[in-house]
């Protein structure tokens, strides 16, 4: 007895259509587990209220660039990772120098240079001096002898006889300041990682 097996279609060509399935199917669902961690991360960014741009600050970037791989990789990362890190984590803040860290009040105004204003460029800005005031309750203070405009800065008096006068208090001084937790990027890592099995099995079963 003689017997012959045919295989039509052929073998070879299954095998290599699958593998490029898998393929499709691996680099498609790595590109949108990326693009829903972007969307997340961004999205407890805006909602912590700490505002589009830091939001927009979140990137992604997928490899490979084009066609497909069973090493398909998404990479999801932040180009403000010092303040984005910070609300993630919480940190408890001191002073570099050991000392006090000034915290401007309403009256102090904004840094020329963006951020918050320091008390020697309060002062080169005013041409005002800072008066150290001891609290044992409380945050301690610097303050200064003004006045408050109409934008409630404080400025100098304008009059020679020092009428309007008072004391402005100008930073808020504490040992260390403990920064609240406001986001949780790690509870989003972990729910896009744990969906990506499920994303190829989809994709695979669609090809």
């Amino acid at each position: 007895m003689k017997l012959k097996l045919d295989i039509d279609p052929d073998i070879v060509a299954l095998m290599a259509a699958e593998v490029a399935a898998v393929e499709r199917a691996v680099t498609t669902a790595l590109r949108e587990a990326g693009t829903s961690l972007k969307s997340a991360w961004r999205g407890q960014i805006t909602s912590a209220g700490l505002g589009a741009r830091l939001a927009n600050s979140i990137r992604l970037a997928s490899f490979p660039k084009s066609g497909d791989s069973l090493n398909a990789a998404a990479l999801v990362w932040s180009n403000a990772p010092v303040i984005i890190g910070a609300h993630d984590t919480g940190p408890l803040i001191r002073s570099k120098s050991g000392f006090w860290l000034a915290i401007p009040t309403a009256a102090a105004g904004k840094s020329r240079r963006g951020g918050r204003i320091t008390p020697s460029e309060w002062e080169r800005r005013t041409g005002l001096r800072l008066r150290f005031i001891y609290r044992r309750r409380g945050p301690s203070l610097l303050v200064a002898e003004g006045r408050l405009n109409s934008k409630g800065r404080a400025v100098g008096s304008r009059a020679k006889t020092g009428r309007g006068l008072t004391t402005v208090p100008i930073f808020l001084l504490v040992p260390q300041v403990k920064l609240p937790k406001r986001l949780d990027l790690a509870r989003d890592a972990e729910r896009a990682v744990d969906g990506v099995p499920g994303r190829i099995v989809a994709r695979w079963v669609e090809a």
